[in-house]
């Protein structure tokens, strides 16, 4: 789909979870890379008590201070100043022009936000949005549910448990341990950019990571640890997607922590991955299953371990919308395969508008 010569983009980020600060980054360098010939911007800001401010003036000035790919120049969200409103008040949060097409990129991470919450509330505004609709949304969100979605399609997977909060006594870190082995990975089932994960490498440390786990979310994923590359494909499309060369992470610490994406860029990249043109045939193939599998549309960053000599390529997780600092992998991997950061942009917004089209034909 070409775009309009003119649109109107809603930039939406902040957010209420623990990624509330990758959000702010990430608007920050993706409104530095729009083209205001093309793009009307209004930005949005949702503070993490879940009010919806014009940020305008915040995101401006955020411009204006942009030097480096840290936290600190991402927009500052200040509750209670040119309030829109709240998702359980009766003022708007959203206007649209019929004049112009609007499109809303909601540069959102993690719960209440890139877990179908909010896309819910676009589809019933009647808007298109980048990225997935609500059921790819909630369910790539929920790393439990993706496994068992996965699973289905005979997808190669790392060997996993799934554990609710209600389930857990005194036996469960040894139960994990006889399941699993160690080390062992904890995790939160609702959350991303490695928020509340641990490398649990005695029976101890798996009590400890589950504790922090449960900060996070009620349910609770445990895999075991793969000893092989990590790699990580781009996905972009609707009904046919296309997949990125693949990219391969090399961690600066004990695995992909938080710090290592977003702080301390002590993480080694390799893009393209050193791969036979074969395994790269074969991991785009399988990216693009795991994208149709999960229901998702507009863009994901798909991730996968390599065990080499075993089980091949086993699926980590598909992140429905990733990061787009200057460090995030996402725009790499597409830069390596040829698609600028602002062409990829407009691919996106275009995405959006052709899947709305498509869904108001389907539903009137």
């Amino acid at each position: 789909m070409t775009l309009p010569p003119r649109v109107r983009l809603v930039v939406l980020f902040g957010g209420q979870s623990a990624e509330h600060d990758v959000s702010r980054a990430t608007a920050a360098h993706v409104l530095n890379a729009l083209d205001p010939d093309r793009y009307e911007v209004t930005a949005i800001g949702i503070t993490r008590e879940g009010q919806w401010v014009n940020a305008d003036v915040a995101a401006h000035a955020a411009l204006r201070e942009l030097r480096t790919p840290s936290l600190a120049g991402g927009p500052a969200i200040a509750s209670g100043i040119e309030v829109i409103g709240t998702l359980t008040s009766h003022q708007p949060v959203l206007s649209v022009d019929p004049a112009m097409p609007t499109v809303v990129l909601p540069l959102l991470h993690g719960p209440m936000g890139e877990d179908g919450t909010v896309q819910g509330l676009l589809e019933l505004a009647d808007v298109a949005y980048v990225g997935a609709g609500v059921l790819g949304s909630a369910v790539a969100m929920d790393k439990a549910l993706a496994k068992v979605v996965l699973e289905s399609h005979g997808i190669g997977q790392a060997k996993w448990r799934e554990l609710h909060e209600h389930q857990r006594n005194a036996e469960t870190p040894q139960a994990l341990v006889d399941a699993l082995g160690l080390p062992m990975f904890v995790k939160p089932a609702n959350m991303g950019s490695s928020v509340g994960v641990s490398k649990a490498k005695t029976l101890a440390e798996v009590a400890v990571a589950l504790d922090l786990a449960f900060v996070y979310d009620r349910v609770v994923v445990c895999e075991e640890a793969i000893v092989g590359r990590e790699l990580e494909v781009g996905v972009l499309g609707n009904e046919h997607p296309q997949a990125s060369l693949p990219g391969e992470v090399m961690p600066g610490s004990d695995f992909y922590s938080y710090e290592d994406k977003y702080l301390e860029d002590n993480a080694r990249y390799f893009i393209p991955a050193d791969m036979t043109p074969a395994e790269i045939d074969e991991l785009q193939k399988l990216a693009i299953r795991v994208f149709q599998a999960l229901r998702l549309d507009g863009l994901a960053r798909v991730d996968f371990f390599y065990e080499e000599g075993g089980r091949g390529f086993l699926c980590n997780e598909a992140n429905t919308m990733p990061g787009f600092t200057p460090i995030s992998m996402y725009p790499k991997l597409w830069q390596a395969t040829g698609v600028t950061y602002t062409e990829l942009i407009d691919q996106l917004i275009a995405l959006a508008l052709s899947r709305h089209g498509s869904r108001r034909r389907a539903t009137r």
